[in-house]
């Protein structure tokens, strides 16, 4: 009887050590050997093979799956390198090696999940265009009709305009918006493009799981919340294979334009009559940056 073989990404995530994006990143560097020899991306594991990452052996996860909804505070980094100060598995400190779904900068707060099941990981990011995420933002002066109307219509970032998406005033400055994407910083660039600050920013819902503990602490995710988170992005992986070309090509790719429209600047100058700006200055074409945002993207 042959043994069964498992891809060697899909092992180091099942085993819970990491998602199977930073197990691809892994092996590329060259930090993964099997039975001692460094493999190439593709290769196949056997239960009878010894995986180290960095020398050290990871066993297969006989663990049960661990599914937990942690409040983040303001301050804490979604990374599991050690090394980096205020990050999210020393601020949990559970018991059992877990990590975070997906990032939440620093200086935002509220809902991530962490888990030992790579797997599920793996799902969520193929189904992260299709599936909603709700905010709470603070911003640093009056919400107007415009704004809330032109956050909701596309606001052109990163090379890129954002889609479409719902947003709702709760207060003179403070707004409720639901995002189907997870561009880097993405609240507060559309902000900024429309010459707002965001003061704070609170995650409160992810697809099916709701923000209910007190910042900094955690809950189990239910089996009743799991089995209907799986369906869901089940089916949003579904929607998004459906509608893929069947020959991909760059022709397909949506390339905004270099400049903005008219009507784009013409909303970017009617807001700027709401408030004197502070230090005048003439705008640019391009987009501008954060303010204090280091040039050096995310990984």
């Amino acid at each position: 009887m042959e043994e069964q073989l498992t891809r060697l990404n899909k092992f180091l995530s099942e085993a819970g050590f990491c998602s199977r994006r930073e197990a691809d990143k892994l092996i590329e560097d060259g930090r993964v050997t099997i039975n001692g020899i460094v493999p190439e991306m593709g290769t196949k594991v056997a239960p009878t093979d010894e995986v180290c990452v960095d020398g050290k052996s990871i066993a297969a996860n006989l663990d049960q799956p661990i599914y937990l909804a942690f409040n983040k505070p303001v301050g804490i980094e979604c990374t599991t390198n050690q090394d980096v100060r205020n990050n999210i598995v020393d601020y949990i400190n559970y018991p059992k090696r877990i990590f975070p779904v997906g990032r939440l900068d620093k200086d935002s707060e509220g809902l991530i999940m962490m888990t030992n099941d790579g797997d599920i990981v793996n799902k969520i990011l193929r189904a992260r265009n299709n599936h909603e995420k709700e905010y709470i933002v603070t911003v640093d002066r009056p919400i107007t009709d415009r704004f809330i109307t032109r956050m909701g219509s596309g606001i052109p970032i990163l090379d890129t305009i954002t889609k479409k998406c719902r947003v709702e005033k709760i207060s003179r400055t403070v707004f409720r918006i639901y995002l189907t994407q997870g561009l880097n910083r993405q609240i507060r660039r559309m902000c900024e493009y429309l010459d707002y600050e965001v003061v704070a920013l609170k995650r409160v819902r992810i697809i099916n799981l709701s923000l209910d503990v007190p910042v900094g602490s955690y809950r189990e995710i239910t089996k009743a919340e799991m089995d209907e988170l799986n369906r869901l992005i089940g089916d949003s992986i579904k929607t998004e294979e459906a509608s893929l070309p069947k020959t991909p090509s760059r022709a397909n790719r949506i390339t905004p334009p270099p400049t903005r429209d008219k009507s784009a600047n013409r909303d970017r100058n009617e807001n700027r009559t709401e408030r004197p700006i502070r230090n005048e200055r003439k705008s640019s074409e391009n987009e501008r940056p954060l303010r204090n945002e280091r040039r050096t993207p995310r990984k």
